[in-house]
């Protein structure tokens, strides 16, 4: 089975999103350089970014995001981001009435199936967890292999936290990646075992 990698862009004060749940300039480091990310053209980042970022969006198999983010997104239109073959969403709420049954999206109750649908869909690829609530409890529950954040230079003070509302310690071993692209410093740390 592939790793579970908790992953997101995150302010320096450690917020995935301001006290409106908007991600503000969280994602300016992907329209900051010339380098395509992806085949859309709108998405451009350093060399040094596209070189980390893209050879780990190749080797993600599925991604596991919360109910809250697949609403605000309205599902990506029925596509996972960033060319991502499978999307488990955790929820206890039914999947939307008249959502599309060939959409590989796939929901599930707790994180622990979110975890165990998004290994199975993966193969040996990576399960990307998304930063936030569902990341932390994912987390809570000693599933996450490691801890990839793109740390953006700005300070929201308050607003939704990377780790969402884990309350106890977890040891990280020190980062073996520290990337400096523009406008974002790309970490990534192995959970401690």
């Amino acid at each position: 089975m592939g790793r579970v990698v908790m992953y997101g862009s995150v302010s320096v004060d450690g917020f995935i999103a301001d006290e409106n749940d908007q991600p503000g300039p969280l994602f300016d480091w992907l329209l900051s350089g010339d380098v395509p990310l992806d085949s859309s053209g709108q998405l451009k980042v350093s060399q040094l970014s596209y070189d980390y970022t893209r050879s780990y969006w190749d080797q993600i198999g599925a991604t596991i995001v919360g109910r809250h983010v697949f609403d605000m997104t309205d599902g990506w239109d029925g596509k996972p981001p960033g060319g991502v073959d499978h999307a488990v969403v955790v929820t206890h709420r039914p999947k939307p009435e008249g959502w599309a049954p060939e959409a590989p999206f796939h929901f599930v109750d707790g994180v622990e199936a979110a975890v165990a649908t998004a290994q199975k869909l993966a193969g040996d690829r990576i399960v990307e967890v998304a930063a936030g609530d569902v990341g932390g409890q994912v987390l809570a529950a000693g599933l996450v292999d490691e801890v990839r954040m793109d740390v953006v230079p700005v300070v929201f003070g308050s607003g939704k936290r990377y780790f969402g509302s884990v309350h106890a310690q977890h040891l990280l071993e020190d980062p073996d990646v520290a990337i400096q692209g523009n406008r974002v410093l790309h970490l990534r740390y192995r959970v401690r075992r």
